[in-house]
């Protein structure tokens, strides 16, 4: 099988409905050769299915392309990731809503500056639940971050928040 493992985390008290420790969504990180029409590849593979693109980054090298997405329906895109015989493996995001304030990004950097807690990368969403403007932010610490950024009044949207129609009107 063309997958690999995933993250996992210890229990904190913040399920989710994949029985999850923290509302974390699952990034699919798709490796393909860095040639003309890699991403149309793969995206195409979509085209015809329920299952919507929420968020893409796309990271080069010399050799080859991975491709990180975020799609509306995990279970459903890994099925069709395997059976288009792709090379990818699965990580965990969190998704943070980037509240209507000024600087959103910056007092969300502090909160967890001050908890010491490294982003090792991060990108945004094509569009958010309901419209709203977010982050995925692939994180040093994820319960921590989780906790941090809830305490601090920043929503965390979780998988179930990015399924069906209503999750993204």
């Amino acid at each position: 099988m063309p997958t690999m493992g995933g993250d996992s985390g210890s229990h904190s008290g913040l399920g989710t409905a994949r029985g999850r420790d923290w509302p974390g969504v699952r990034q699919f990180n798709v490796f393909v050769k860095n040639q003309i029409g890699g991403l149309a590849r793969v995206v195409q593979h979509f085209e015809t299915t329920s299952v919507r693109i929420v968020s893409i980054s796309v990271v080069n090298s010399a050799d080859c392309a991975i491709i990180r997405l975020v799609l509306s329906d995990p279970e459903r895109a890994r099925e069709i990731l395997s059976l288009a015989e792709l090379m990818f493996s699965e990580s965990d995001l969190l998704i943070v809503r980037l509240p209507d304030i000024q600087e959103p990004l910056l007092g969300m950097c502090k909160s967890l500056l001050q908890a010491e807690i490294n982003i090792h990368y991060a990108y945004p969403l094509l569009i958010g639940p309901k419209g709203s403007a977010a982050l995925a932010m692939h994180v040093e610490d994820f319960e921590m971050a989780a906790r941090i950024l809830a305490n601090r009044g920043f929503m965390l949207y979780t998988e179930d928040d990015l399924l069906g129609e209503e999750g993204l009107s």
